[in-house]
């Protein structure tokens, strides 16, 4: 008697494992698989606008008729409005560093910062002032996961939709707090500069990331 109730009792805890190291693994796999299609789609759509926006053929002479076909994670163009995956497209960044590519959105939105980074607050991008760009901490690599290894140095390239590719060295970092926006609208003496922000890992704090353009 005592025997077959501790059979069923090991039954269940082996059932319980299972399911749980199933869940595991699916868990796992829904995150690789979020990450490899975003990182790709989004990576397609930088190539795509950079040769769009750097090739407009009469203006500089290139000859555009190797550009791929547009295909749904590419450059969506109407009317002069670029967009990704519906939403309107400011320009693209870049930072080797952390593998960062990706579109540079419009607006935030629960959606839009989903599938991409997007402008939070200040000037255009490139132009003189500060940019305020915010993208999501996954923990996963996507987006600006991987922002706490920046260091000062590093480079962030940012294109906008005229072709402007610029560089922009990073020269400060720190985290704060979640309702602080003090560093928003500092004086940049004229130069365009960008921000990055996003959560800490903890999510108890943001990690601001400041970079000027180089001259």
């Amino acid at each position: 008697m005592f025997e077959s109730k501790y059979g069923k009792v090991l039954t269940v805890i082996l059932i319980i494992v299972i399911v749980a190291i199933i869940g595991l693994l699916g868990f796992l796999a829904y995150n690789f698989y979020q990450k490899y299609v975003v990182n790709n789609d989004a990576a397609d759509f930088v190539d795509d606008f950079q040769g769009q926006v750097a090739g407009s053929g009469e203006d500089r002479g290139e000859d555009n008729s190797d550009l791929s076909i547009v295909k749904e994670a590419e450059v969506n163009d109407k009317n002069g409005v670029k967009t990704y995956k519906g939403f309107i497209v400011l320009g693209t960044i870049e930072i080797p560093a952390t593998g960062v590519k990706y579109p540079i959105l419009e607006k935030v939105t629960k959606k839009s910062i989903e599938v991409a980074v997007a402008k939070l607050y200040g000037v255009e991008i490139n132009q003189p002032g500060n940019c305020v760009i915010i993208g999501h901490n996954y923990r996963n690599g996507l987006f600006f996961s991987n922002n706490k290894k920046l260091k000062n140095g590093d480079k962030i390239y940012i294109t906008d939709n005229d072709g402007n590719k610029m560089t922009y060295s990073i020269y400060n970092k720190f985290d704060t707090t979640p309702e602080d926006t003090s560093f928003y609208q500092r004086d940049t003496g004229g130069v365009p500069e960008v921000t990055l922000s996003t959560c800490t890992d903890d999510t108890s704090a943001r990690t601001i990331i400041e970079a000027k353009a180089e001259s």
